[in-house]
């Protein structure tokens, strides 16, 4: 036979998942509704006198202020702006004409201040014209854009695929 310090060295050796408790009063019981007087929660089981949420499937939507138009509809809705507009930026294609030099790049649109200086990506669109022939790189263009270009006298090298 063991001793009694022994066997719960034995019991904690062979400890299993499935037998794993919580230690005594460390779960409080469910509140049992509705159960006598004494129980603390009688007669009226905690749900009060009378009124909707008294009664059996007494239940409003969520925001319902009882037929007053809810805040939610109060307000005005108001837009979006999508945060990818914070690192892209449209570039028309008669800003091109205020760069100086031949090549049109992130850094030279930067430097002519056509595009913010924490833009990472531009795109150039056909809107106006351009009067001379650029290089641009490293800058997606539309359709029309890069066949203006092309028309122009330009060219495209290492469109960013979009």
């Amino acid at each position: 036979m063991h001793t009694d310090t022994e066997q719960k060295y034995i019991n904690m050796t062979t400890l299993k998942l499935n037998q794993i408790k919580s230690a005594p009063g460390a779960r409080k019981g469910r509140k049992r509704v509705g159960l006598g007087r004494g129980s603390g929660t009688g007669k009226t089981a905690g749900r009060g006198h009378k009124g909707q949420k008294s009664r059996s499937g007494g239940f409003h939507k969520v925001g319902f202020e009882g037929g007053q138009m809810p805040l939610q509809r109060r307000l005005p809705k108001r837009g979006f702006r999508s945060r990818a507009s914070l690192h892209h930026a449209e570039v028309r294609l008669g800003e091109l004409n205020k760069i100086d030099g031949d090549v049109v790049d992130l850094d030279s649109l930067k430097k002519a201040k056509v595009i913010r200086h924490h833009i990472t990506s531009a795109k150039v669109i056909l809107s106006g014209e351009i009067g001379r022939s650029v290089t641009v790189v490293d800058v997606s263009l539309s359709k029309g854009a890069e066949a203006a270009i092309v028309n122009a006298g330009g060219k495209v090298e290492q469109p960013r695929a979009e």
